[in-house]
């Protein structure tokens, strides 16, 4: 088996026309710069694209394909210089059995079953040129078109305040919701750990992954995973999910749960702390409180789970380390090559040839999981202390 670095959750934030996906997307987050950032500069092996389900993004993706840039591949998956594109798309359920919206991906093996998807899609939603759109269906019958499409399902950032399965979709248990055997694993977020997901014993069947929600070139691989497979495709990807026939998830690399921007609960006016049984803020008087990842998980834990979790290391994109700029960023890549072989690989001995040494003993730290961070909350992201 083979080790592989790969973030499946990224936006489009426009289409090759100029035209809005992911509206609150960076205008530079077109398919073609994302597949180039993440094969030139970050070093991914694979990536999730999310919005392949707009007529644009697969307009781009074929015109990438056939003047020979890109190639669809056996097993599934798109490959583009050294990184092999996932087509997801992010849809937004609110069905009669959910308690509040909630967010899943879906992913198909090829260009071809994306087509098909949008074309079901257009008749349940209202705008297939958009990012994460209202499905006018229910959770259960979208699960179904995935599993009876060769595709793959997983619950998007479940944990946060708004839009995803635990924040605001169920009461207590994923079950009100979801058919928990058409489940292929289920997405962190940013402000949750492995160990905080492990309160909640009905996860224990699934794998846990870690993706960046990438709304900026910036921010791919901002969260990713090392996963061992065979190979680059579609098929190795659902057999690692799955935790089959040797292919894993080996590492879960994310930032700090206390980095994520709704870890701790607080006001919402004035971001003091506050506890999520507080009817209003002390500082301030604001009766809006937006209640935290981690009180959240304390009102569903139930009995641990007991499977092996492989490590979740703590860590953040290179140029959110201190001493880190833009021009310290672009020596490392021009010598090292990408962001991966500078978080992963590069020696101590070759980054001081390079970089000053408070900016290596920041990457060490950020190799070794040990940055000194300051919580987040109501939608203010935690801070390297």
């Amino acid at each position: 088996m083979k080790q592989f670095f790969v973030d499946l959750h990224i936006h489009v934030g426009r289409d090759w026309n100029g035209r809005p996906v992911k509206i609150t997307g960076s205008k530079s987050l077109t398919l073609t710069n994302i597949v180039e950032e993440a094969s030139r500069r970050k070093g991914l092996d694979m990536v999730g694209v999310i919005d392949a389900q707009a007529p644009a993004v697969q307009d781009e993706i074929t015109h990438l394909i056939q003047t020979g840039k890109a190639e669809e591949i056996k097993g599934g998956g798109i490959r583009f210089e050294h990184t092999v594109l996932i087509l997801g798309s992010e849809i937004e359920v609110y069905d009669a059995s959910c308690s509040g919206p909630i967010h899943v991906l879906c992913y198909f093996p090829t260009l071809k079953q994306m087509e098909s998807f949008t074309a079901w899609l257009a008749e349940k939603m209202k705008n297939v040129n958009l990012s994460s759109q209202r499905f006018y269906g229910t959770a259960r019958e979208l699960q179904q078109y995935v599993k009876d499409h060769e595709g793959i399902f997983i619950p998007a950032h479940m944990f946060t305040p708004f839009k995803s399965l635990y924040g605001k979709g169920v009461k207590k248990t994923l079950k009100e919701v979801l058919d928990a055997d058409k489940i292929d694993a289920v997405e962190l977020g940013l402000s949750a750990d492995t160990e905080m997901a492990g309160l909640i014993g009905e996860l224990s069947p699934y794998t846990y992954v870690t993706n960046s929600d990438a709304h900026s070139l910036g921010k791919l691989a901002r969260e990713y995973q090392k996963i061992e497979m065979a190979g680059l495709t579609f098929e190795e990807l659902r057999l690692a999910l799955h935790d089959a026939e040797g292919r894993r998830v080996a590492v879960n690399y994310g930032m700090s749960p206390k980095m994520g921007k709704y870890h701790q609960t607080v006001c919402a006016k004035c971001l003091t702390p506050a506890f999520e049984t507080q009817n209003q803020c002390g500082e301030c008087g604001s009766r809006k409180i937006v209640k935290g990842v981690k009180d959240r998980i304390e009102e569903l834990k139930s009995d641990q789970q007991e499977r092996f979790r492989p490590p979740y290391v703590y860590q953040v994109p290179l140029l959110s380390l201190p001493g880190v700029g833009k021009r310290t960023y672009e020596k490392m890549l021009e010598v090292f090559g990408s962001e991966m072989e500078v978080i992963h690989e590069a020696s101590k001995e070759k980054l001081l040839e390079v970089v000053p040494a408070d900016v290596v003993k920041n990457v060490m730290a950020l190799r070794e999981g040990t940055l000194h961070i300051s919580a987040g909350g109501g939608g203010r992201y935690g801070r390297i202390q």
